[in-house]
C-alpha cells in the first residue's frame, strides 16, 4: 500500500477547480496580486497628483491670507485685493472643492472589478482549503504553532512572521471547521502577537477572547474558558453571548459537566511500532520518523541495467533497490529536463481536481483524502510522450498498449494522497470500469521536480519512504502473477 505525503513545496508526480490544490494555479495568483499591485500604484500616484494640487492651492491661500491678516483695512484698501479676496471664495475655493469630489477611487474600483472578472483570484473555499491544508501540514510534521507564526518550518525560515490578524484568521477557520484543538492553538498565539503588536494591529483583544473561551471548553477546560470569558467582559461588559457563556460555564463547573475532549495530537510514547495505528506510521514516514532496519537497506544494492533491450545496452539504466520484497526500485535520471518541461506545458490548462474511483460504482469522483489536480497526455500528442512510454517498456518489460495514459499531478498547499492500494482488490468489482484497462498491474511514478522538504511517497505496511528527485523514477508491481494484489 503506497501513499502520498503532503507536499511543502512544488512536487509534481507522472502518475477551474479549487485553486489550493494545485501549485500551478498559485503561481497564477501571483499574476492576478501584481495587476492589483499595478492598479493601486496609479490609484496612488492620481491621488498623490491630486493632494499635491490641493496643497499648492492651500499655500497660496494662506500666503494670501496671512497678508490679509496683518493689516485687514489697508489690505482691502487695495481695489485689486478685493477683486482676489472674492474670486478666491467664488471660483477658487469652487475649484478646489471640484478636485476634492474628483472620485479618483471610482476608477481603480472598476479597474479592480474588472480584474477579478478576467484573472484568476480565489474564492473563500480556498481560503479554507488553505488553512486546513496548512493544519495538516502542521500535525503531519509536528510543527510548533509559534515556528510557523514566525514563517518557519521545521527550523528552516521560509517566510515573514505571521501578524496576530493572520494568526487570528487561521484560528478562525478552524473553529468555522469545528476544528477547536487548532483554534486553540492559533488563537493562543494571536492573542500573544496582540500584545505585541499593540494599536498595530486590526484585531481586538476581545474577539479573540470570544473564539478562545469558547474552543477551550470545547477542549475539555471549562474553568480556563470562564476565566477568559470574565475577561472579555472587563473589556467589553455588554457583550450578549459572553454574558450567556459565563453562566453556561459557571453551571457546567458546578455539575462537573465538561464535553468530551478530542485529542488530535496524541503523542506517540513508547509504544511498540507494530501497535502503532496506521495514520501515525503514515506521518511518521512523511516526517522521516521511521526507516527501514539496517538488516534490510544492508542488502540494498544498485547497478546499471540493460534489461536486454538492445537500446538499454547502450544507455543502460540507473537502477537503485528501495526495497527487496515486495520489489521496489528507483531508477534515476529516467527524465530528461526538455521532457518534464513538455509535459509540464501540456498539462498546465488541463489540470482539473484530482478524482478517485469509486469501488462501488466504478465512477470517478474527488475525495477529501485526495488534494492536488492532475492531467493525462496521450502518446499521439507528442513524441515525448511516446518516447517515455517507450522507456517505461524497456524499463519494466511490461507493454503500454493497455496502460492508462500517462498523468500529470500537480499537489497544492498540504497535497497529499492519504494510506490507499493502487490496485483493485477482489471486493471493488468496478474499480477502473472506466478506464477500460483492467486492474493496475504496476506503478511507475516518476518525479517532475525537487522539493525543500516532505513530499514522500510512503509505504506504511514496509515503513518505507521514497523521497522525491527531480528525474527520478519509482517501480514497483501491485499484482502477483496470478492476479491478485500484493498487500
Amino acid at each position: 500500500m503506497a501513499s502520498k505525503c503532503l507536499c511543502l513545496a512544488l512536487l509534481v508526480v507522472v502518475a477551474q477547480a479549487e485553486i489550493y490544490t494545485a501549485l500551478v494555479d498559485m503561481e497564477e495568483l501571483l499574476e492576478s496580486e501584481a495587476a492589483l499591485l499595478r492598479t493601486l500604484d496609479d490609484y496612488i500616484s492620481a491621488q498623490e497628483v491630486k493632494l499635491q494640487l490641493i496643497k499648492k492651492k492651500y499655500l497660496e491661500f494662506t500666503h494670501e491670507h496671512e497678508e490679509a491678516s496683518r493689516d485687514a483695512t489697508h489690505y482691502l484698501s487695495n481695489p485689486l485685493n478685493v477683486f482676489l479676496l472674492v474670486k478666491r471664495l467664488t471660483n477658487d475655493w469652487k475649484d478646489v472643492e471640484t478636485t476634492i469630489k474628483n472620485d479618483i477611487g471610482q476608477e481603480a474600483i472598476q479597474n479592480m472589478t474588472t480584474l477579478r472578472e478576467t484573472l484568476k483570484f480565489p474564492t473563500d473555499e480556498d481560503l479554507t482549503g488553505a488553512a486546513v491544508a496548512l493544519m495538516r501540514l502542521q500535525d503531519t510534521y509536528k510543527l510548533e504553532t509559534s515556528s510557523l507564526a514566525r514563517g518557519e518550518l521545521n527550523g528552516v525560515q521560509y517566510s515573514t512572521q505571521l501578524t496576530a490578524a493572520d494568526c487570528f484568521e487561521l484560528g478562525r477557520q478552524s473553529y468555522n471547521y469545528q476544528d477547536f484543538y487548532h483554534t486553540v492553538l492559533w488563537m493562543t498565539e494571536a492573542l500573544s502577537r496582540q500584545e505585541q503588536e499593540r494599536n498595530r494591529t486590526k484585531v481586538e483583544r476581545w474577539e479573540i477572547l470570544e473564539y478562545l473561551a469558547y474552543s477551550t471548553y470545547m477542549q475539555g477546560n471549562v474553568r480556563s474558558a470562564l476565566q477568559m470569558t470574565d475577561e472579555l467582559l472587563t473589556i467589553v461588559p455588554s457583550h450578549q453571548r459572553a454574558l450567556g457563556n459565563k453562566k453556561f460555564y459557571q453551571a457546567a463547573i458546578e455539575q462537573d459537566a465538561t464535553p468530551l475532549k478530542i485529542d488530535l495530537n496524541k503523542k506517540v510514547g513508547d509504544r511498540p511500532m507494530g501497535e502503532l495505528p496506521e495514520r501515525e506510521i503514515y506521518e511518521m514516514l512523511c516526517r522521516d520518523a521511521i526507516r527501514p532496519s539496517p538488516s534490510i537497506t544492508a542488502k540494498l544494492k544498485c547497478r546499471y541495467v540493460h534489461n536486454n533491450r538492445p537500446f538499454l545496452r547502450i544507455a543502460p539504466l540507473k537502477e537503485e533497490e528501495a526495497f527487496l520484497d515486495p520489489r521496489i526500485v528507483l531508477y534515476r535520471e529516467a527524465l530528461y529536463d526538455s521532457e518534464m518541461e513538455i509535459f509540464k506545458k501540456m498539462a498546465q490548462p488541463r489540470l482539473r481536481r484530482a478524482t478517485v474511483q469509486n469501488y462501488k460504482t466504478g465512477d470517478l469522483e474527488v475525495a477529501h483524502y485526495r488534494i492536488s489536480k492532475s492531467a493525462w497526455l496521450k502518446e499521439e500528442e507528442h513524441e515525448a510522450v511516446a518516447r517515455v512510454s517507450r522507456r517505461i517498456e524497456d524499463m519494466t518489460g511490461l507493454t503500454t498498449s493497455t496502460a492508462e495514459e500517462l498523468q500529470v499531478v500537480n499537489y497544492g498547499i498540504g497535497g497529499h494522497y492519504e494510506p490507499h492500494y493502487d490496485f483493485a482488490r477482489r471486493e471493488e468489482k468496478n474499480a477502473f470500469k472506466s478506464l477500460g484497462t483492467g486492474n493496475r498491474i504496476a506503478t511507475v511514478l516518476n518525479y517532475m521536480s525537487d522539493v525543500e522538504q516532505g513530499g514522500a511517497t510512503v509505504f506504511p505496511e514496509l515503513r518505507l519512504s521514497l523521497w522525491p528527485e527531480k528525474g527520478t523514477a519509482a517501480f514497483w508491481m501491485n499484482l502477483y502473477p496470478h492476479g491478485e494484489g500484493d498487500l
